[in-house]
């Protein structure tokens, strides 16, 4: 995204994530399945994940990989990343809730 179609946008860090020094729970989620590795990519992987999980509480994993294409990691191999993101997925009333 160019800076410029951003002019008027909310915008949103990954130090923005945490809260009241507690960490979102995709941040903890990444935590707990070892999806950080190297932390190179954690921030981008980080914050496609909440975007995937506010826009859809449920996501297969072939819509996480799908969405996850444009950052690489040479660490993981994406397996612990898709995890963590699965972990917070459920159906319906789902688990992930988002601020």
């Amino acid at each position: 995204m160019l800076a410029v179609q951003a002019e008027g946008k909310e915008i949103i860090t990954i130090e923005g994530l945490a809260a009241n020094g507690q960490l979102n729970p995709v941040q903890e989620a990444f935590v707990s399945h070892g999806a950080i590795q190297c932390g190179y990519c954690t921030p981008g992987m980080i914050m496609m994940a909440k975007s995937i999980l506010d826009q859809n509480p449920d996501p297969s994993e072939d819509e996480i990989r799908s969405r996850l294409i444009g950052n690489l990691c040479r660490c993981t191999g994406y397996e612990k990343i898709v995890q963590a993101v699965r972990s917070l997925a459920r159906p319906a009333e789902g688990r992930y809730q988002h601020e």
